[in-house]
């Protein structure tokens, strides 16, 4: 990357914006949390929100990666100076630790696994939220620091943060090694490779081969697809620490498991933006359920990744063609231009809005890939193979290829405009051939010229090519057909999006009931904020091009008076320039035949639930449960594919609870969601009854047997809570709790409504 820089457009004024960002931060304060977990007094407080928490430090970590690649791409002096006392900073908290540990939490979480003896779920570990994870984007962020900026402390540190991690690790079997990596543990395997590929120990490549999660990748190394209900980004940075040492090794697994994974991922589980995932987790294969917490950014900043290594093997414009729509649609329009400030979902709920993070007061995860999504606009826009040049992204930029002294500007307002122009600046007057992607949403030829003259170049894996000897003011310039187009969502003929060549189109809906903010500490506050009628788009012309215009001087776009009821016209523009206001991305599409006959119970029954809920959890996920201060004891926690749902239970002396929002002027119910073939439990040779309690605030309210209630299906059961458990409270702990011999659930969901009807 450090060859190519942008010129000025839209990706360059992101990258700017995200830059000041990365200056706004201050060092002290994401350090701080690495002073406290070697039992040191910080010099600033640290941050808030997932940062005062047990997942601390993966900030700084991100913040590396960030300011490394940043500094890479656009020399700042002033940054590069803040990264390096950001290095000093963690080399000097590791020379308190007598093993050469530095994170932002304690050491004894690792401690506890390195002795054999630990419990492990999803998102724990040793008593501790994610630790591998957590720590491995400060492995990563001192790496990208050594990679990119050359700082040799930098590679010292991650040196010895490694080598412990191994003494540690080496201690465990295998057998243990496998049940740890049941917790989240981030591309750990990536990280361990690239220590290889910089130091060429070996120990570090076995350890990198270690972190082979046999659970999860082995399926997908036989082509099966078990990923219906895992979380999603728990598992992509897993694939792409095979194709890494698919890279190293050239050990066939590792690749199927990376090209099966990415074909599943693209092609069947992911939404219009190129993003993935419902609350987190994959959903099953050809659903693309519309909610407000859809399309994590985090899982599209990893795709992106996993993306490069496909195309590096294979040269192929499919890859690409992904990218594209993922960058644009996802990565560009993740981040508010006004603020800087980054999204965690991305909404597909129709007539919602973009929620973003405050500067100091959330630090989710998907805040820190956010740090680092700007600095990486111009990876993939070309790709080098020998006398190739691969040109895949139509973005305005410079590449120097130092080597040959050539110089080339790609000079081009796509996708404002269909024309790009590549124009060399340098030359070496010898031979290279350009090979310009013909994308798939290309609407017609792909018109190429070379100084004024057309060339009829062979097209091969997505690529026109053309070779020539260059020389200085050589300008190719080409131009691609682009127009309307719709995207058929997979689960529903009647939902659909509208696209402009690779960019999807948002209705812009206005400001309507809209929130005083959207800019937020806490992501999940607005979900339940009402939601605004979004028209039917009622036609019976086929071809969009025949009834949406567009404005001759902007990327702006009208509909003919569709919208149903009221014959309304819709303005659409591109996501990506969509920002603080309403929007939709997938309609409900149909002609006037269909649309006689239409009525939509389902968002009536949506509109109703979201009218009397007051708060939600779903259990087996990791953000609801901890959102809502899960504590447990003797508790397991899964998911059933027949039903599409995670599920929690508790076995023998044991419980599980929720803390929960409740409107004290108003009577309350809790509304349990229960598997109906649900009946006595066998397990490790012990039988369970499923016969509990639920409790508020530790009195009873209701108990519970479940013995085939509904055999086959989901159900719901009711239990009012008394009004003096609710008086001026604004949250109560529900708790489900079993007694030896019995089982608490399974329990699918537990809502908090203020109208059982």
């Amino acid at each position: 990357m450090g060859n190519v820089n942008l010129l000025p457009g839209l990706f360059q004024d992101s990258q700017e914006k995200g830059k000041e960002y990365l200056l706004y931060l201050d060092v002290d304060r994401l350090v701080a949390p690495c002073y406290e977990a070697v039992g040191r007094e910080a010099k600033k407080p640290r941050y808030g929100g997932w940062e005062s928490t047990g997942i601390a430090g993966h900030s700084i970590g991100h913040w590396l990666s960030a300011a490394a690649v940043m500094v890479s791409v656009s020399n700042s002096p002033l940054l590069k100076q803040k990264l390096d006392y950001a290095i000093d900073e963690l080399a000097y908290i590791q020379s308190l630790d007598d093993q050469g540990y530095v994170s932002g939490f304690p050491r004894q979480c690792f401690d506890n696994v390195f002795s054999g003896e630990f419990e492990v779920g999803h998102f724990n570990l040793g008593g501790s939220w994610v630790p591998w994870y957590s720590i491995h984007k400060i492995y990563a962020g001192l790496i990208d620091a050594y990679n990119y900026t050359g700082n040799e402390k930098a590679l010292e540190v991650v040196i010895k943060l490694a080598d412990w991690a191994k003494q540690g690790l080496d201690k465990i079997t295998d057998e243990q090694f496998q049940r740890m990596l049941t917790c989240e543990h981030g591309g750990m395997n990536e990280a361990f490779a690239d220590l290889y590929l910089i130091t060429e120990n070996k120990d570090y490549l076995k350890l990198a081969e270690r972190f082979y999660h046999e659970l999860v990748l082995e399926p997908l190394a036989k082509g099966e697809d078990d990923l219906e209900g895992k979380h999603a980004n728990t598992q992509i940075p897993k694939v792409i620490g095979c194709a890494k040492l698919y890279d190293i090794t050239g050990k066939e697994k590792y690749k199927r498991i990376a090209t099966f994974f990415w074909d599943q991922v693209t092609n069947f589980r992911s939404y219009v933006i190129g993003g993935n995932s419902i609350r987190e987790h994959f959903g099953p294969e050809n659903a693309e359920e519309l909610g407000i917490l859809t399309t994590e950014t985090c899982n599209t900043y990893n795709m992106l990744k996993l993306t490069e290594h496909l195309f590096d093997w294979s040269h192929d414009s499919n890859y690409i063609d992904f990218y594209e729509r993922a960058l644009y649609n996802h990565i560009l329009a993740s981040q508010d231009p006004d603020s800087g400030m980054k999204t965690y979902f991305v909404s597909t709920q129709p007539g919602h809005f973009k929620v973003y993070c405050s500067a100091d007061n959330s630090f989710w995860c998907c805040t820190g890939t956010g740090m680092e999504n700007p600095a990486r606009y111009t990876r993939s826009i070309y790709y080098r193979n020998g006398d190739d040049l691969f040109v895949n992204l139509f973005i305005a930029s410079r590449i120097d290829l130092e080597d040959r002294d050539i110089t080339i500007e790609q000079k081009t307002t796509f996708p404002e405009t269909n024309r790009i122009s590549l124009v060399f600046k340098d030359t070496d007057n010898s031979s290279l051939s350009l090979k310009i992607r013909v994308p798939y949403w290309a609407a017609g030829e792909v018109l190429v010229t070379v100084n004024g003259e057309s060339v009829n170049g062979k097209v091969e894996n997505g690529y026109l090519t053309v070779t020539k000897d260059w020389v200085v003011g050589d300008h190719v310039e080409v131009e691609l057909p682009i127009n309307l187009h719709i995207y058929q969502a997979k689960d529903d003929r009647l939902k659909k999006s509208i696209m402009y060549g690779p960019v999807v189109l948002a209705g812009a809906l206005g400001r309507e009931n809209y929130p005083e903010t959207d800019i937020l500490d806490d992501h999940q506050e607005l979900n339940n904020h009402p939601l605004i009628d979004v028209p039917v788009l009622v036609t019976d012309k086929e071809d969009p091009n025949e009834w949406i215009s567009k404005d001759p001087l902007q990327l702006v776009f009208k509909t003919e008076a569709v919208g149903k009821p009221g014959n309304v016209s819709i303005t659409l523009v591109p996501f990506y320039q969509l920002h603080h206001q309403r929007y939709s991305l997938y309609w409900k599409m149909m002609n006037t035949t269909e649309f006689a006959t239409y009525k939509d119970t389902e968002k009536e029954e949506a509109d109703r639930r979201r009218r009397i809920t007051v708060d939600i959890v779903n259990p087996n996920e990791q953000q609801p449960e901890v959102d809502h201060n899960m504590q447990a004891e003797n508790s397991f926690s899964g998911y059933l594919n027949v039903v599409h749902s995670g599920w929690r239970d508790s076995r023998g002396d044991g419980y599980f609870s929720y803390d929960m929002a409740v409107e004290s002027d108003k009577q309350m119910y809790i509304v349990v969601t229960y598997y109906g073939s649900d009946a006595n439990l066998h397990v490790d040779g012990k039988m369970y009854e499923r016969y509990f309690e639920i409790l508020v605030d530790g009195q009873v309210i209701g108990k519970e047997k479940l013995h085939f209630n509904k055999p086959g299906e989901l159900f719901d059961e009711y239990y009012e809570i008394p009004r003096l458990l609710t008086e001026g409270k604004d949250k109560v702990t529900v708790k489900f709790k079993s007694e030896e011999g019995n089982a608490a659930g399974a329990v699918y969901e537990v809502k908090i409504v203020n109208d059982r009807n």
